[in-house]
């Protein structure tokens, strides 16, 4: 199985469909909210939502819907990143509920060789996330800095550091 991509493996204007999606449960949303001590009421208090905001129930806080569209793209996108260098523009345009899935894609805008090391790039690229009846919830552009063939190559290949399978030795006795 790929994860990630060199530079040369990008194409300005593919498109890649992240898979499997994800449904979002109150628990999920809940524990990230305290995780990141975001307590607003909106996303923690039923009560509160239900009876004093527009949407009439909870909503899912939007830095978890952009971190699972994030790791949705990463085996596609930025798997073999040396580093991710910038969220360009995040826009959040509908809510996400409790038991909505969400599913991600990513498209390539543009690819740039380093000026100055000739085994790395830059891929500029745009995420869209959206619910299960097609709604798009949320837009995100950044870039990420990639390794050539050659920069892997050099490093091992595609999986460095990964031991290799060793056999215990026997144990002592007849």
């Amino acid at each position: 199985m790929q994860f990630g991509r060199t530079f040369e493996e990008f194409t300005v204007g593919d498109t890649y469909k992240h898979w499997p999606g994800k449904t979002v449960t109150e628990y999920d949303d809940h524990l990230f909210c305290l995780l990141t001590m975001n307590h607003h009421p909106l996303h923690m208090d039923a009560h509160y939502a239900g009876e004093t905001t527009d949407f009439g129930r909870n909503v899912v806080v939007g830095n978890y819907v952009y971190s699972l569209l994030l790791g949705m793209s990463v085996p596609d996108v930025s798997g073999k990143a040396i580093a991710n260098l910038e969220v360009e523009s995040l826009r959040h345009l509908a809510p996400t509920f409790h038991g909505d899935t969400l599913y991600g894609e990513t498209t390539v805008l543009d690819k740039t060789p380093s000026r100055s090391k000739d085994d790395r790039g830059v891929v500029h690229v745009e995420t869209k996330g959206y619910k299960q009846d097609g709604t798009l919830v949320c837009v995100f552009r950044r870039k990420v800095m990639v390794p050539t063939r050659q920069y892997v190559a050099q490093r091992g290949g595609e999986q460095p550091g990964r031991p290799e399978l060793r056999e215990p030795a026997p144990k002592g006795g007849a």
